[in-house]
């Protein structure tokens, strides 16, 4: 067997369930990126990959979990995160990851968003936003920019989406930041931070859908990457409030939000849990 004809091992091939490669993701999509830096950075920030569990919803980012050679769930839509958080309350040793879409965690799973942020139960959540519901045709979502095109909307968005990070501080997230799938190094240091934190944490992840959201709005792929390169400002320590969608002003990306606050469990074991309990669970280790 020559050079040529080798099959060469892909550097995350440890970390994947190669029997169920190639992927479903569209030509252009960058949900496959944004997979990948969460990927590399489960890798790097060190934590243990025994205790370590990926969690999505349904939808186009929600097929993440079928990929990874992890323990992982696959759940109803928008109910990834009390999944997540039932894992983690559960067995507070596990590291719990949530890959999931725009739409199923902030349309109908943004109850159980904002509720678990203000718990500041011990998650990480990893968000991919393409603006639209791209599974299932192209409709307007929670997150779709103004006046922009769907399905559902074909002359124009009339409703102001979501500002993703806002929501998450206002909601009491611990970690917050943006990035893109072209800021790759930026988005996977962020990621390999959000583990590290303990509290809640979310990342949004700006990706083009050029199937649905791009045809619509007259954007292929490689268009949307020149906006994510011409159109995005990086201001570390924005005021989230500051950070609406709105490309003709220009994207504000970076970390803007990392702070310690007691979680949920913390919380839970000072008030529900005798002291003498804890500790001598603490002296069972």
């Amino acid at each position: 067997m020559n050079q040529i004809s080798k099959q060469v091992k892909h550097p995350l091939d440890d970390l994947l369930r190669t029997d169920r490669i190639p992927h479903i993701w569209c030509p252009g999509c960058g949900i496959g990126t944004a997979f990948s830096s969460c990927l590399i950075a489960m890798r790097e920030s060190g934590i243990d990959l025994e205790k370590t569990v990926m969690v999505s919803g349904i939808g186009c980012s929600g097929r993440g979990a079928g990929y990874v050679n992890l323990d992982s769930y696959h759940t109803t839509h928008g109910r990834a995160i009390p999944f997540a958080t039932g894992m983690k309350l559960a067995n507070p040793e596990l590291n719990v990851v949530v890959f999931s879409g725009d739409g199923d965690l902030f349309a109908i799973g943004g109850n159980h968003f904002i509720h678990a942020a203000r718990r500041n139960v011990d998650l990480t959540i990893v968000c991919v936003n393409n603006f639209n519901y791209g599974m299932t045709g192209g409709q307007v979502a929670a997150t779709t920019p103004l006046k922009a095109k769907t399905t559902t909307t074909p002359v124009g968005n009339p409703d102001t989406p979501f500002n993703l990070p806002l929501l998450a501080y206002a909601s009491g997230a611990t970690y917050v930041a943006r990035w893109t799938i072209l800021h790759t190094r930026d988005l996977t240091e962020s990621i390999e931070e959000a583990l590290l934190n303990r509290g809640f944490s979310f990342i949004e992840v700006l990706s083009p859908c050029p199937v649905n959201y791009g045809r619509r709005n007259k954007e292929n792929g490689i268009d949307s990457l020149k906006i994510y390169q011409e159109r995005t400002i990086i201001r570390n320590d924005a005021q989230p409030w500051e950070l609406d969608i709105d490309f003709e002003r220009g994207i504000v990306l970076g970390k803007f939000i990392q702070t310690e606050r007691p979680t949920c469990k913390d919380r839970y074991d000072n008030t529900c849990r005798p002291k003498e309990l804890i500790e001598g669970e603490k002296g069972l280790e």
